[in-house]
């Protein structure tokens, strides 16, 4: 079979990092792309029936493969993280899983004319083999599960 090109993992930096019991800060890790089953399989979890917002905290959970030298990436060490560091992988989360392709270029003016290229805040490209991912956090107005923030956007 022929490689097709598709990027299935991104490296990342966490803005501040996850300090385990022991104080490592791990802040260095690997998101692989959702599947369908990724989004459906949470809802049967407890914790996102009993809380909507626990969603998140599950399928980023499921899709963070790597974390420094940590050898699972669970729901606890999801939910332990920074706010920042929260809001940053959600972002990464959104821009590599929703923009659809491994380069997500928009647009900017009327059909037929070049635009800028600066649809969410500026194309999503493959990463180098352990070359971190500039996401910025202010990126996301939706979280993994589909919660809505406030958006500017129409």
């Amino acid at each position: 079979m022929a490689d097709t090109g598709l990027q299935t993992e991104f490296t990342f930096t966490l803005p501040k990092g996850y300090v385990d019991s022991e104080g490592n800060v791990h802040k260095e890790g690997r998101m692989r792309l959702a599947t369908a089953a990724d989004e459906i399989q949470p809802l049967n979890d407890p914790r996102v029936q009993e809380n909507s917002s626990y969603l998140t905290i599950v399928l980023l959970s499921r899709v963070v493969t790597e974390l420094g030298s940590l050898t699972e990436v669970s729901p606890e060490v999801i939910e332990s993280l920074f706010v920042t560091d929260l809001a940053h992988l959600q972002a990464m989360y959104e821009r590599v899983n929703n923009g659809g392709t491994d380069f997500v270029d928009v647009m900017d003016g009327p059909a037929g004319t070049e635009g800028t290229g600066g649809g969410l805040d500026g194309p999503v490209s493959p990463t180098e083999e352990g070359e971190a991912m500039d996401v910025p956090a202010e990126t996301s107005e939706q979280g993994p599960g589909g919660e809505s923030g406030n958006s500017s956007e129409t």
